[in-house]
């Protein structure tokens, strides 16, 4: 979950925010190669769900302190580990690949790779701007800076998707920021992309009625 204060007391520093989130953007080989590549749903997901169980393992090994973690994989990730993750939360690469297995499954091919690059950039927007520049909360941890940024980054998004009209994109966009600001109890990674799917859905529909 994105933590957009500005303050410098955060649990990792911002250095190390900007590669957690850089490693963040890396996910959008997941969202393009599902488009670019042309695959179907069923070898999209083929793919994703061996990647995701891999991931839930190695985050129990970190959790229950498995030798592949202590030995190995915490000296590459241990430094960007935020404090729940620590206390026994899975880290926002599990979430991730959970939410893009569901989103694939769940949504057409336009909405799905739209709503999985809502939470990708969105998120990464959110997270450094809010860092850097976030002054003013409204909720929680969450900055006005960090919230702006998102919709910002999603919205130019919305303009480039293709095969998706831009006022269906433009309601996921608002809906990502929205559901990123206030979280329903559900990690952001899961719960932007179901969201925005959702609204993306819903607005496709009632479009295609008038």
């Amino acid at each position: 979950m994105t933590d957009t204060t500005g303050r410098s007391d955060n649990q990792i520093s911002f250095l190390h925010e900007i590669f957690r989130k850089s490693t963040h953007m890396g996910a959008l080989v997941m969202p393009c190669g599902y488009y670019l590549v042309r695959l179907t749903k069923s070898e999209m997901l083929a793919i994703m769900i061996p990647v995701a169980l891999v991931m839930l393992v190695i985050d129990i090994s970190r959790l229950r302190q498995w030798r592949f973690w202590t030995s190995f994989a915490k000296k590459i990730g241990g430094s960007i580990i935020r404090q729940h993750e620590k206390d026994g939360d899975f880290t926002g690469a599990s979430y991730i690949l959970i939410a893009t297995c569901l989103t694939i499954a769940l949504f057409d091919k336009p909405i799905a790779v739209a709503a999985l690059v809502y939470i990708i950039v969105g998120d990464t927007f959110a997270a450094i701007i809010g860092r850097r520049f976030g002054r003013i909360r409204f909720y929680k941890s969450k900055t006005i800076e960090g919230s702006l940024g998102c919709l910002a980054a999603c919205m130019v998004v919305s303009m480039l998707l293709p095969d998706i009209g831009f006022q269906v994109a433009a309601i996921g966009a608002v809906a990502a920021t929205v559901i990123e600001a206030f979280p329903l109890g559900v990690d952001d990674n899961i719960s932007v992309p179901l969201v925005s799917g959702l609204a993306m859905t819903l607005t496709d529909r009632i479009l295609t009625f008038l």
